[in-house]
């Protein structure tokens, strides 16, 4: 056999392993689904209902996004497939070089086979809590605002505050940060506990060690009600003005909202937004997206099976990052580590969301 051929094999191979991968992935239904939606854009009575208007433009970005790289991939491969057939020796380190190329990107896109969960394909809501421990526990959680907000940089994801309550003298006490892309969930649902730093204080004269803790919550986006259906018996809603950042209007009107749902005791305070009608909107679908997550992890089939309680818990730390006497973040459940912490706290946490998927 000679090296053409031997390419050329290597090259069938590749694309019998991405047409397979392209098959897991439904990604033919996933186009059917697009058009859908997309015919349904085409319609200009459509956004007679912004904010249905606006659903479906992010469902057809998200699906987009899932579709575009595969439908890429295979038609490359398929392209080189044909050239190596009439190709000659003269072009073996061309095209050795294009299929070194295909199986890198191949081996990037095919993480995407381990998102297998029922929510996995959905946009998500990421909430930072500070822990107890004051200033140097409210500037970690702002730390862990910067590194998610960073890594979803780096990955194409885009971001939208949706609240944040800053603390008094440094940091955050709480920020709820709306993450949209391809698997945005099934990229950060890794991330969902508690994150627990250890360092030198900057915040204290005597610059003594410190351990601090922030919860880390990582909620699917729900963005039709359909998806979790919520009895309004089962649900106080409180309005009061705001204290927040919005200008004058958000701070004399009685526009925040506070969002309670009974039989969990689960409540979501929104409070950005000059309009209730906007707070009331993002709390209801804060909570919808909190008992979404609830019933992936207790298993339930329906709302009233859940058992009360937050979805994340201040039970255990998931993850560990070291500053002092040494530099290392280290995962709990999987333990794979990065002696690099600064790379880690700038965004590099592909390689633990990776380790925690294929676990």
């Amino acid at each position: 056999m000679n090296s053409m051929q031997q390419l050329l094999k290597r090259a069938e191979a590749l694309s019998q392993a991405i047409a397979e991968a392209y098959q897991r992935l439904t990604i033919d239904a996933k186009v059917v689904e697009l058009e859908t939606i997309d015919a349904q854009l085409a319609d200009s009575e459509v956004w007679a209902n912004v904010e249905r208007a606006q659903m479906l433009s992010k469902q057809s970005a998200s699906l987009r996004s899932q579709i575009e790289p595969w439908q890429t991939l295979r038609m490359q491969a398929s392209d080189i497939i044909e050239l190596l057939k009439i190709g000659d020796d003269s072009m073996l380190q061309e095209f050795d070089e294009q299929i070194t190329a295909l199986e890198t990107n191949f081996g990037e896109l095919k993480r995407e086979l381990l998102f297998g969960g029922e929510y996995d394909t959905h946009n998500a809501i990421l909430r930072i809590t500070a822990g107890v421990g004051g200033t140097d526990a409210q500037d970690w959680a702002e730390m862990l605002e910067r590194m998610y907000l960073r890594w979803a940089e780096k990955s194409g994801l885009e971001t939208k505050l949706v609240e944040r309550s800053t603390g008094e003298e440094a940091g955050i006490k709480t920020s709820v940060i709306e993450v949209t892309g391809a698997y945005a969930y099934g990229k950060l649902r890794s991330e969902n506990g508690v994150h627990r730093l250890v360092r030198l204080s900057p915040f204290n004269s005597d610059n003594l060690r410190q351990t601090s803790f922030a919860l880390v919550e990582v909620l699917p986006e729900i963005d039709q009600p359909d998806e979790v259906k919520i009895d309004d018996k089962d649900l106080k809603i409180d309005v009061y003005r705001s204290g927040g950042h919005g200008g004058q209007s958000v701070n004399t009107t009685d526009s925040a909202v506070r969002v309670t749902h009974l039989p969990t005791g689960i409540v979501v305070a929104i409070q950005n937004e000059r309009s209730q009608i906007q707070n009331k909107e993002t709390a209801l679908k804060i909570l919808r997206s909190k008992l979404a997550q609830m019933l992936a992890e207790q298993h339930a089939e329906q709302l009233s099976d859940l058992q009360a309680g937050e979805s994340a818990s201040w039970g255990a730390q998931i993850r560990n990052y070291i500053l002092h006497p040494y530099q290392m973040v280290k995962d709990t459940r999987t333990k794979y580590e990065d002696r690099d912490a600064q790379s880690v706290l700038d965004g590099k946490l592909d390689e633990f969301m990776a380790a925690y998927l294929e676990q």
